[in-house]
């Protein structure tokens, strides 16, 4: 059975229609006039218990109004919902026993204490004893490679540590569902390997099933075998980053390092060129075309090296969210 089961979800506001300056700031105030706008429009998906799925899509795309759906904190206009056996909307004690909600733009934490006195708030508030409650902290510590940052005030904490600490409160009750929008928002690379390191350690050793969005998308290859791509409220891919590859773009990315450079119109019979600078060239080749235009092009130039690869994933659905269309 799926622990998040989503179907015809959908989210509507009502907003004023305001025109700008004066005039329309009186129109405005004698005669208020509103529009509707869908911010989620239908959107169905399922997810097994254990998985870790990534949720993608450009800003506005729907992305933090579906998770508020999902961790009960927004009510759906449309729609059927069930995450963990629960229905969200209501907010029930053991519904938010079993779930988190990390958000990488807002903090639990408080300012200017130790992380470890907002632990032990935390661990009150969900009945916790106090052995267990050191015992839970000085795993997940141990997992994070935090030690004497949970006793500085969260102030003076760099935005990495305070990242790890905010995942410790808020996993703090072991949750088994997590909905993580953005943890690594900020974060260096260094600082994001490393949570990317503990999501992945974390799903391992208690199974939880872990909705996670990003704008990284090493974030994304590195833990999501599945994603789900919501563009303009909708959504219009559920399914794995190389079926999306296969999707967006039928072509493989050839680059080929020269003898001697050549011009750009040697190459129009081979495939859709993409760059030629000197010696270095790539050429996007369609797949069924492949084996074919690779051995004319060993026979017919003088090659130093060539090498074969899919277009980068950031690539494809950058060019994608660009164009603002969904083939």
């Amino acid at each position: 059975m799926p622990i998040i089961h989503a179907e015809g979800l959908s989210k509507t506001y009502r907003v004023a229609d305001k025109q700008p300056g004066l005039a329309g700031t009186l129109r405005h105030f004698l005669r208020r006039r509103y529009r509707d706008v869908a911010a989620v429009r239908e959107v169905s998906f399922a997810i097994e218990p254990g998985e870790i799925v990534g949720f993608l899509g450009p800003n506005g795309a729907g992305k933090t109004t579906t998770m508020k759906m999902l961790s009960g904190l927004i009510h759906p206009s449309a729609g059927r919902l069930e995450v963990a056996g629960f229905l969200p909307q209501r907010r029930q004690p053991d519904f938010l026993r079993s779930i988190t909600l990390v958000m990488g733009q807002k903090q639990q934490l408080i300012w200017d204490l130790p992380p470890l006195d907002s632990l032990r708030v935390n661990a009150a508030v969900y009945g916790i004893d106090d052995t267990e409650a050191r015992r839970r902290i000085d795993e997940l510590a141990d997992m994070l490679e935090l030690g004497e940052e949970l006793t500085r005030p969260v102030r003076k904490l760099s935005l990495g540590q305070r990242m790890k600490a905010e995942l410790l409160a808020a996993l703090l009750h072991r949750p088994a569902v997590l909905f993580l929008d953005e943890p690594s928002l900020g974060l260096d690379v260094n600082a994001q390997a490393r949570v990317r390191s503990f999501l992945a350690d974390y799903n391992r050793r208690y199974g939880a099933t872990v909705l996670l969005t990003s704008h990284y998308l090493a974030d994304i290859t590195a833990l999501c075998p599945r994603v789900l791509l919501i563009h303009q409220g909708g959504l219009f891919h559920d399914g794995s980053l190389r079926e999306l590859s296969d999707r967006l773009v039928p072509c493989r990315q050839v680059r080929l390092e020269l003898r001697e450079p050549l011009p750009a119109a040697a190459f129009a019979s081979y495939g859709e060129l993409e760059s030629c600078d000197g010696r270095d060239v790539r050429l996007l080749i369609r797949r069924d075309r492949l084996t074919g235009s690779v051995a004319r092009l060993l026979a017919e130039l003088e090659v130093n090296d060539l090498e074969v690869s899919d277009p980068p994933i950031e690539e494809l659905i950058g060019r994608l969210f660009h164009q603002g269309a969904v083939p």
